[in-house]
């Protein structure tokens, strides 16, 4: 035990992310050769994950044609390893207490403008049912850092969430978005059945994330840095990385995202099950968030996305409400697998909708848009939108996901399921003209399929027109 415990506290002393080299290659980069972008771009398309300078050389791509190759890569390759799905969850905060001073950040223990609150078991419950009352059955649970928020506190919150069931509908995963644990709070968390547990690094540039975390646990850059490693190691299968942009150079945070990828890949076998990419929105009585340091234009975010979804063919993307409507419907055809939609941020805004306010939310969030008309617009666009849990209940998970998704065979399993989530959707929750242009996207799919396939989830399908619920393929 002893051996073990410095074994590693040796290895999370230092840092993965190689910053020098990052800068290296981004300047080795520069004004790329068609050729080798297009060499590039072929072996990403043949579901290779891209090494860190054939990614630098992606990001220095100015020229609008290579640009355009790289959008429509980007889309060629999520539908060959996805489909035409896409994953629809929803963040649920449960408190907003916190101890740090992210000084980005609306909940900032600083700021004595937020109204604090914690949601009590009953508040949680009525939460939970105006969720699944809408349609919802994949949320992410969010905390703050603060030690009333202990490992058998979330655990029990969790457990409560897949406890209540409302109508027809009830929560079936459950993400978590949490502060670094210790390997033992882990397995608590792990042992209610959690699916991705996710840890924004922030900021990959250190000598930014300490100007900007400077008190709290969350100043330690490398306790953060090595959280996931720590999850795996308590046998968290699945685990979400991401960075908040316009805190440092988009560029570099492209580079840090991928650097973490690589480094769970060479010590666990297995790397990220999601990234996310969001950027810095304005937060009550927060001037840094007014005015980020590192402002990135909708074009560049457009450009990282594609570029993320190359690097890491295999990982599922997400998308969150920040982004306007406008653009995410753009940014969602390059390359993303995930969104929120419908999304309160308030502690317990959606049951009391006068909770969504300012002073209770951490930050602004940019598409109002209610659950059913974010699904008619996908369905509109010729996405099928989905509340697909049976890999995480089928065992796909972790390395055994990665086997299906790597050589694409993913959607083989998760188009019928999803279809058969977006059936349960129609029948229960879906306005008349919702309703009707999904079953006209299901009767679309259903063509596409073998026809033994096709007669096995037709069959899916009237199960749960006469009421069958949870039907999986």
């Amino acid at each position: 035990m002893c051996m073990y415990v410095f074994v590693k506290e040796r290895v999370e002393s230092r840092s993965f992310i190689p910053e020098e080299k990052i800068f290296e290659l981004l300047e080795k980069t520069k004004n790329p050769d068609p050729a080798r972008v297009r060499e590039i771009i072929q072996k990403s398309l043949d579901k290779n994950r891209l090494e860190p300078e054939e990614t630098a050389t992606l990001l220095n791509v100015e020229d609008p044609e290579l640009l355009e190759e790289i959008f429509e890569a980007a889309r060629t390759l999520k539908e060959r390893i996805y489909g035409n799905r896409i994953v629809l969850f929803a963040p649920l905060y449960i408190g907003n207490d916190c101890i740090n001073d992210c000084v980005y950040c609306g909940f900032r223990v600083s700021n004595k403008v937020v109204e604090r609150r914690t949601l009590t078991e009953e508040q949680l419950k009525e939460e939970v049912k105006a969720l699944v009352s809408q349609g919802h059955k994949r949320l992410i649970v969010v905390y703050g850092e603060h030690p009333n928020y202990s490992p058998e506190f979330i655990a029990r919150t969790i457990d409560i969430v897949y406890n209540t069931k409302y109508g027809n509908g009830e929560i079936r995963r459950v993400n978590v978005n949490a502060a670094p644990q210790t390997i033992e709070g882990y397995k608590i968390i792990k042992s209610v059945g959690i699916g991705t547990f996710q840890i924004f690094q922030e900021t990959y540039h250190r000598e930014t994330y300490l100007k900007l975390h400077p008190r709290g646990p969350k100043s330690n850059y490398n306790w953060r840095l090595y959280g996931l490693d720590r999850a795996m190691m308590a046998g968290i299968d699945d685990v979400g990385i991401g960075a908040l942009f316009g805190l440092y150079d988009w560029k570099f945070e492209v580079m840090g995202l991928l650097y973490h990828t690589i480094h769970l890949e060479e010590r666990f076998g297995v790397g990220p099950h999601t990234i996310s990419f969001p950027r810095i929105k304005p937060a009550i009585n927060t001037p840094y968030s007014q005015k980020p340091e590192h402002v990135v234009s909708d074009e560049d975010f457009k450009k990282l996305v594609a570029i993320i979804r190359l690097s890491v063919p295999y990982t599922g993307m997400i998308l969150t409400a920040r982004e306007p409507a406008k653009l995410r419907d753009e940014v969602i055809k390059l390359g993303v697998s995930q969104i929120d939609a419908g999304s309160r941020i308030g502690i317990g805004a959606y049951s009391h909708k006068e909770d969504d306010e300012d002073r209770k939310r951490q930050f602004t969030l940019e598409d109002p848009r209610p659950l059913d008309q974010v699904m008619r617009s996908l369905l509109k666009e010729g996405f099928v939108p989905s509340f697909c849990t049976a890999c995480y209940r089928a065992g796909r998970t972790g390395e055994h996901f990665m086997e299906f998704a790597i050589p694409g065979f993913v959607k083989n399993f998760c188009t019928p399921n999803a279809l058969f989530t977006l059936q349960e959707y129609l029948c229960d929750y879906a306005t008349e003209e919702t309703r009707k242009v999904g079953e006209e996207v299901i009767e679309r799919e259903l063509q596409k399929m073998n026809p033994k396939i096709r007669e096995r989830v037709r069959e899916g399908l009237e199960k749960i027109k006469r009421g069958e619920r949870d039907v999986r393929f």
